[in-house]
C-alpha cells in the first residue's frame, strides 16, 4: 500500500483531509495500476497536471468485467463478482487485504447506526447467497457474527421461520435490522403484514430478474405499508466498491467520510454538474486503494444538500454509452 496507511483513510474527518488523500491515492494509482495508467494516457491526464479532485480521471465500472483493475503486486486473498443474469459477464473486484474491506463496512455502518452489537441482524438476500463470492453477503455475514446474538443469521426460503423470529424479536423490544434484496422483501410481504416498532428495514435493490421493476417510491411504498414502518432506508454499494452509502428514509444516502460521489455531464463524462443537477454518479472510494479508488458508474443520481445524493436510475445501453474511452 506503499505509504498510505488503512488508518489515514478511515481517521479522514474533513474536506481538506478527504481531498489531500485523494489526490495522494491518484499518484500512487496512477504510478501502479496499470489499467488505470493506461486510461489516464488515453485522456492526457498526469499527476502534475491535476490540482483537485475534480480534475481526477474516473475509471468506468465496465473495466471490472474486462480487466484486472488492481494497484498492487500482493497477493489476492479474495475474489468478488457481481451478480448476472446466464450468460452474462460479470464485474470482478480483486481484494489483496480483506482487512481494509472490514474496516470501511464496520466503520461506516458504526457511523450510521451505531454499536452493531445493539443489533439483530436478519439477511434476507436469497440471490446472493445462491452464488459465491458476493462481497454483500460477507458483509451481512459479519455484520452477523459482530452482532453475537442468536437470533441473527440468514435466511433463504424460510419466510414463514423469519416471519415469526421478526414479530418475536420486534415485540420484545430488541433493536432489530432486516436487510433484504427488493424481490424478497416482497415475497415476504406476500405470506404475513407487520407493525414493527422496533425494526429497521432496509432494501439493498435490485428485483434480480425475479419481479418487474419498480420505482423506488413504488416500492418503498408498499415496503412502509407492509412492514407497518415509517421509513425504508437503503444500502447503495456495489461489487467494485468496498463502501457503503446509506439512506435512512427517502432515498437520500450519505457516504462515509472515505467515500464521496460526484456528479458527470450525461454527455461528456469529463465535465462535472453541479448540485441539484441529475447526471452519471462518480463515485471516490478511498477503501478501493488496492483497486481503484476514482470510478464512473453506470447509475443516474444527483446530488442535493451537504453532499447528500439520490439516485434516479440507471443509464439506457450503459454497457455501450459513452464507451469511446475504454478502447484500451
Amino acid at each position: 500500500m506503499s505509504d498510505i496507511k488503512a488508518e489515514d483513510i478511515f481517521s479522514i474527518s474533513s474536506d481538506e483531509e478527504f481531498n489531500d488523500m485523494a489526490l495522494k491515492v491518484f499518484r500512487h494509482q496512477f504510478e501502479n495500476n496499470q489499467v488505470y495508467r493506461s486510461f489516464c494516457d488515453l485522456l492526457y491526464k498526469h499527476p502534475s497536471d491535476i490540482t483537485t479532485i475534480e480534475e481526477i480521471p474516473f475509471l468506468p465500472i465496465q473495466f471490472f468485467k474486462s480487466h484486472k483493475v488492481l494497484s498492487t503486486t500482493n497477493e489476492i486473498v479474495k475474489v468478488f463478482r457481481s451478480s448476472g443474469t446466464t450468460g452474462q459477464i460479470t464485474s470482478t473486484h480483486y481484494v489483496t487485504d480483506l482487512d481494509v474491506y472490514k474496516q470501511s463496512f464496520r466503520k461506516g455502518f458504526n457511523q450510521f447506526y451505531g454499536n452493531i452489537k445493539d443489533h439483530i441482524v436478519l439477511g434476507l438476500l436469497p440471490s446472493y447467497l445462491e452464488r459465491d463470492n458476493s462481497s454483500l453477503v460477507y458483509m451481512i455475514n459479519d455484520l452477523i457474527q459482530q452482532s453475537n446474538h442468536p437470533e441473527s443469521g440468514f435466511y433463504l426460503n424460510n419466510l414463514k421461520e423469519l416471519s415469526q423470529v421478526l414479530r418475536k424479536m420486534d415485540s420484545e423490544g430488541e433493536n432489530v435490522l432486516l436487510i433484504g434484496v427488493s424481490f424478497a422483501l416482497l415475497d415476504l410481504l406476500e405470506i404475513d403484514s407487520f407493525k414493527l416498532t422496533n425494526t429497521i428495514v432496509m432494501e439493498t435493490g435490485g428485483m434480480k430478474g425475479r419481479r418487474k421493476e419498480m420505482i423506488r417510491t413504488e416500492l418503498h411504498d408498499i415496503l412502509k405499508t407492509g412492514f407497518g414502518v415509517k421509513n425504508i432506508h437503503s444500502e447503495y454499494g456495489m461489487t467494485e466498491l468496498l463502501s457503503q452509502a446509506y439512506s435512512h428514509g427517502d432515498g437520500v444516502f450519505e457516504c462515509p467520510p472515505w467515500m464521496k460521489i460526484m456528479i458527470r455531464n450525461t454527455e461528456d463524462a469529463l465535465t462535472l454538474e453541479r448540485q441539484g443537477k441529475t447526471g452519471g454518479i462518480n463515485v471516490i472510494d478511498l477503501a478501493n486503494i488496492n483497486s481503484c479508488s476514482f470510478i464512473a458508474t453506470q447509475d443516474l443520481g444527483k446530488i442535493i444538500q451537504n453532499e447528500s445524493f439520490e439516485i434516479l436510475g440507471r443509464f439506457d445501453h450503459s454497457d455501450i454509452r459513452g464507451c469511446n474511452l475504454m478502447a484500451l
